[in-house]
């Protein structure tokens, strides 16, 4: 099988995205996760342009990589000066990485107008720095910055910049789509005018994604003859983005028969993604391929009937093969099948002439149509699916809640207070609690009525918390141009405990009411998941 070589260069272009932001700890806790990857190359940082990037390169020296090879990145050198009196030069070569990257310009318009100098001058930049590191580094990779948008305007001053970085000793040429203006079919023919003009010379790509075919042109590199591909976990990247590794590797891998990573490392793309997202604080998109929780999900009737039978009919690869997985979910699109899967990966292998099935598919379509999601809260179709079959506890009934909030202020900011009537077991509890808002009021009132008789209710956090007005829901006392601020919301709370994470739903027109149910099906999912891991232990005891 052929290989690609990998070179993730999310720690130093990634950064450039809008929003994100990386200390030389989350620096350092990534690259060791891109190791555990497999990727050939990560690219730190620029260390001779802030104190983050040169901290990287002296701390990452403390740990001992298994697949990956550190390289800095800088520029050229300065063209009123020389390589060797050159800051920048001087900063990769004290960084203490086995492999450097420099750019150069090789657009004509750059060199005369980004840069300042004159075309003959941009050539000994770029073959006075590369040899000026050349001694100093085990391998050597040029990024020839705007490559396409320079052959498109010049091609022969574009070739010529290649070719003098050639001569200068670069290992690997990599071409650039900077601006990500260049389509596919265009891409092609200036990589076949690269290979044409400088055979047998070793070559990289490096996309950004403006015009969406970063992927698409990273591949179409590697169908040429490309032997690194440059990109970021999740396609992080300044505008809208780099090439995104978590579609390319598996693409080479599954789809073209290039290897990327070592053997079994694949699996581990998903988690790697979730873990890089989770490290510069964004949500990983759900509909991202390969990687995404949508990736495999399927939600109409009809797909789930025929996933069922075959994955194959409705899924390109096997999820597990990029350590995802299916999922089915619930919703007014759902059939009998969506029905039937989502009951057994709860432990009930139901007929599907079960009258319990219609049953339940007829709540779901109801609620669904009232604003539930079933499909972003399954605690809360869990919940649904027992409470049905007579399979889930009443652990606790609230019979009364008020909320009083009289815009009173302590130094803390406004209170707002909470009372709640709950019957456990016969018992009633009548508890009252202050809080920051109605839902932290009425979520410590209803814990502390609770806690003498759960008191495993102090493990469970809140931790999210989203709220969706649902102008588009029909209603027959709603005016002609919507309901307004009548309008239903849609409540979805996130909670998790040190064993799990759970989503709950709640809807009403009144926020507070939509929030009261979410929490109240995350109290009772918290409860009802304690009842299922006791009995579990118990049968294995």
């Amino acid at each position: 099988m052929r290989r690609v070589f990998i070179y993730d260069t999310t720690l130093r272009d990634g950064t450039q995205a809008e929003d994100i932001s990386l200390t030389t700890e989350d620096k350092l806790r990534i690259a060791l996760k891109l190791d555990e990857l497999g990727v050939a190359y990560i690219e730190g940082g620029w260390p001779g342009s802030n104190p983050t990037d040169k901290r990287f390169f002296q701390e990452v020296q403390n740990y001992s990589l298994k697949n990956a090879v550190i390289a800095a990145f800088g520029s050229t050198h300065a063209h009123r000066g020389t390589a060797a009196t050159d800051p920048n030069l001087k900063a990769l070569v004290e960084s203490g990485a086995p492999v450097v990257t420099i750019f150069g310009k090789s657009w004509d318009i750059h060199v005369t107008e980004a840069l300042g100098t004159t075309l003959p001058r941009n050539l000994e930049l770029v073959g006075d720095s590369l040899a000026f590191l050349r001694p100093h580094v085990k391998e050597l990779f040029f990024d020839a910055e705007h490559f396409f948008d320079g052959f498109a305007a010049n091609p022969d001053y574009a070739l010529a910049v290649l070719k003098k970085a050639h001569e200068a000793g670069a290992d690997v040429l990599v071409l650039c789509d900077t601006n990500g203006g260049t389509l596919p079919g265009d891409f092609r023919r200036m990589v076949e005018a690269v290979t044409t003009a400088l055979p047998g010379v070793a070559f990289g790509v490096h996309a950004h994604n403006d015009s969406g075919v970063a992927v698409a042109n990273s591949i179409e590199g590697v169908v040429l003859g490309a032997c690194q591909v440059q990109g970021t976990i999740n396609g992080y990247g300044e505008r809208c983005g780099n090439a995104n590794l978590c579609s390319i590797i598996p693409s080479l891998t599954l789809k073209c028969g290039v290897a990327c990573l070592p053997e079994g490392k694949l699996q581990l793309i998903t988690p790697t993604a979730h873990f890089v997202s989770e490290m510069v604080n964004q949500a990983p998109p759900s509909n991202q391929p390969y990687v995404g929780d949508a990736a495999f999900a399927h939600k109409g009737g009809i797909h789930v009937s025929a996933v069922v039978k075959n994955p194959r009919t409705y899924e390109h690869i096997t999820p597990e093969t990029v350590g995802n997985a299916r999922r089915v979910l619930l919703s007014d699109l759902s059939g009998q099948s969506n029905i039937l899967y989502k009951a057994r990966e709860f432990g009930f292998d139901l007929d599907k002439n079960d009258p319990f099935v219609l049953e339940l598919l007829s709540t779901i379509k109801e609620r669904e149509a009232m604003g539930y999601e079933y499909s972003a809260a399954e605690a809360s179709y869990e919940l649904l699916l027992n409470r049905v079959l007579g399979r889930a506890r009443s652990y606790f009934t609230v019979t009364r809640y008020r909320v009083l909030d009289d815009n009173v202020y302590d130094r803390a900011g406004p209170i707002t207070e909470a009372t709640v009537m709950i019957k456990v077991g016969g018992r009633v509890k009548h508890t009252a609690a202050s809080g920051m808002g109605p839902v932290n009021a009425l979520d410590k009132a209803i814990r502390k009525a609770l806690r003498g008789f759960y008191p495993r209710l102090a493990e469970m956090r809140l931790l999210d918390f989203k709220v969706r007005v649902l102008s588009g829901l029909k209603r027959d006392d709603c005016e002609p141009g919507g309901c307004g601020t009548a309008s239903h919301v849609r409540v979805l709370v996130e909670c998790g405990d040190a064993a799990k994470r759970w989503v709950t739903v709640g809807v009403s027109h009144n926020g507070i009411e939509a929030s009261f149910q979410a929490m109240e099906d995350a109290i009772n999912y918290k409860l009802f998941s304690d009842d299922k891991a006791k009995l579990t232990k118990a049968l294995k005891g």
